[in-house]
């Protein structure tokens, strides 16, 4: 879309800087992080490998699912990102936003802009977007898991397998209890207190971060794996999967890869003779659908256009993606707040999730800078504010937000909503044929108007919570809401246009002031490109594993699931390989 470096780095710092930007403290003792003998750098890997086994992304699914599959197996994970355990301090709870706006080569996240004009991120690191994400756990619903054909009993069990690593009870303190306490005075009932489980009412979820702010990650999940039997590339980045014609089946057959390691040297890894012996590629939803249309499956049209052999013409592959929409408003607090990320959730009836996080550290300039574009938007003589607001609280309630802002550590915090599902969806396509350069993606956010009608609604629950009684200790007594929408619309948050009028709408708000809570999905969808063993369609020993094959996300976070997946698909495949079906 032409947007320059500069403006991409300026925007996506504000915008992750005000979802939450925490304090690194440089007295903090950093725990040891568990590392792996058998995670090495693809430069030491051999020329040629065998596996019964080969997974394509060792991210938030694919970690869990090998540490499964090497209990019966022998596994190949190549991960095109590096290891989180050579700088654990890096993905601490108080590097959160520098992580997260990284644009080194070597970050673990990897940054793109959506055709929609919102700013984004990838995940590039052993672990996926566990490494990167606000950390909050939570299962999906029942009814979630039963439309998915996944049996309850044994998903259940799987659930519990990952939060024996990576899951804990936070602690609650001012801010998120004060958030609670709004959203039961507003009407998200019933309370549910500390649960995993996906319900109805306002409830505290888990957090991948322990008590001393070291997070846990998916792949913390390969403490499991059998080390025997397992191994672990990290900057192996796949270029195509290679195939064959089955003469038997009349249809193409997955057989190897080819990867290259940092140096640029390439590698081949081929499955053994064993006939259950299997590909599956497990790299997300922009990565998947990237890698099987690289690979010669997709629409026959587009690979064409990139030169690309067709193995097999799929319309289907890259379509349906979409992506959770998230609005947000910033509180300034008259007092100070804790650190925290998302714990509080109000889950409510209407389609709406309302969440929250407090302790922003925005440092000197950026406060200097966003002190500035508050002063702008309160001394724009003769011009319309996009919203209006008594004249005589105008004055104090600026005030009040400048000295909130001049503080590197803003005291306060966001109040977010994201919508379920979501219905609107858009698609995937290739920009070029090298695998580490970002596909295009639109998602046409709000496309259906029903999801804005969820926006709409959640954006007037997050309204009524900051004018409740139990929050109002944390806001500027002469600081309306209309203030603090007002502040939003001058803030970079997305390169999308902006309507501000005098007469503006939460309609208008909710579709010029989106963000992505790093919750896309689809491209490889269930029924479409992938049958509900998440085989291929068309094809023999390839699946895809992840979130590319979902139609929608899973309740308020959908890691708790993706890494349930891995596992519960692990296990699956594993009895289909030692005790296959009678005919």
């Amino acid at each position: 879309m032409g947007w320059g470096l500069k403006t991409f780095k300026c925007s996506f710092l504000i915008w992750s800087l005000f979802f939450i930007g925490l304090s690194y403290s440089e007295n903090y003792d950093f725990e040891k992080a568990p590392k792996f003998k058998f995670v090495k750098e693809a430069t030491l890997a051999p020329p040629i490998l065998y596996y019964d086994y080969i997974i394509i992304g060792g991210g938030t699914c694919g970690c869990p699912l090998a540490a499964t599959l090497s209990q019966g197996a022998r596994v190949l994970v190549l991960e095109r990102g590096g290891s989180p355990y050579t700088n654990p301090e890096k993905i601490n709870i108080y590097n959160f936003v520098s992580a997260l706006s990284d644009i080194s080569p070597s970050a673990f996240a990897q940054q793109f802009i959506s055709r929609d004009g919102v700013l984004n991120a990838r995940a590039r690191v052993l672990g996926g977007g566990s490494v990167l994400n606000a950390g909050f756990y939570s299962r999906a619903s029942l009814r979630y898991i039963m439309e998915s054909g996944w049996n309850e009993t044994l998903a259940k069990i799987a659930y519990k397998w990952v939060e024996k690593k990576v899951a804990f009870k936070p602690t609650l303190l001012q801010w998120q209890a004060a958030v609670k306490d709004a959203l039961l005075e507003v009407g998200v009932l019933p309370y549910n207190g500390f649960t995993l489980d996906h319900l109805y009412g306002t409830k505290i979820g888990a957090t991948i971060f322990d008590k001393d702010g070291n997070r846990h990650t998916a792949a913390d999940l390969l403490e499991y794996a059998d080390p025997r039997r397992i191994s672990v590339y990290v900057h192996a980045t796949v270029h195509k999967i290679l195939f064959r014609y089955n003469i038997e089946r009349r249809r193409p057959q997955a057989y190897g890869v080819i990867f290259k390691d940092a140096l640029g040297k390439m590698h081949k890894a081929y499955l053994g003779k064993r006939p259950k012996n299997e590909i599956i590629v497990s790299a997300g939803a922009l990565g998947s659908p990237q890698i099987l249309m690289l690979s010669g499956i997709g629409p026959a049209s587009h690979l064409k256009a990139h030169g690309i052999k067709v193995v097999l013409d799929q319309p289907l592959v890259g379509k349906g993606m979409a992506d959770n929409p998230m609005n947000v408003l910033v509180v300034p607090s008259p007092l100070p707040v804790e650190v925290s990320l998302i714990q509080t959730v109000g889950v409510t009836k209407f389609g709406s999730f309302i969440e929250t996080a407090s302790g922003l550290s925005i440092g000197h300039s950026w406060a200097e800078r966003l002190q500035g574009i508050f002063e702008f938007v309160s001394n724009q003589s003769g011009k319309p504010s996009s919203v209006m607001y008594p004249p005589e609280t105008k004055e104090e309630s600026v005030g009040d937000t400048i000295r909130s802002l001049s503080n590197p550590i803003l005291k306060g915090g966001v109040i977010l909503e994201k919508i379920i599902g979501p219905r609107s969806t858009g698609h995937l396509e290739l920009v070029t044929t090298n695998p580490n350069d970002n596909p295009s993606v639109t998602f046409n956010y709000f496309k259906d108007p029903e999801d804005l009608k969820k926006c709409v609604l959640g954006m007037k629950t997050i309204i009524d919570v900051i004018n409740s009684k139990s929050f109002s200790k944390f806001r500027f007594k002469n600081m309306p809401v209309e203030a603090l929408i007002d502040l939003m619309y001058h803030i970079p948050m997305n390169l999308r246009p902006k309507h501000a009028s005098p007469t503006l709408s939460l309609e208008q708000y909710c579709i010029d002031t989106v963000l992505t809570i790093w919750h896309y999905h689809g491209g490889c969808q269930v029924g479409k490109v992938v049958d509900l063993n998440y085989r291929v369609l068309g094809v023999d020993a390839l699946r895809v594993i992840d979130g590319s094959t979902f139609y929608r996300s899973p309740g308020t976070n959908p890691q708790a699931t993706v890494m349930m997946l891995g596992r519960y698909m692990g296990e699956k495949i594993l009895r289909k390989r030692y005790f296959p079906a009678k005919k």
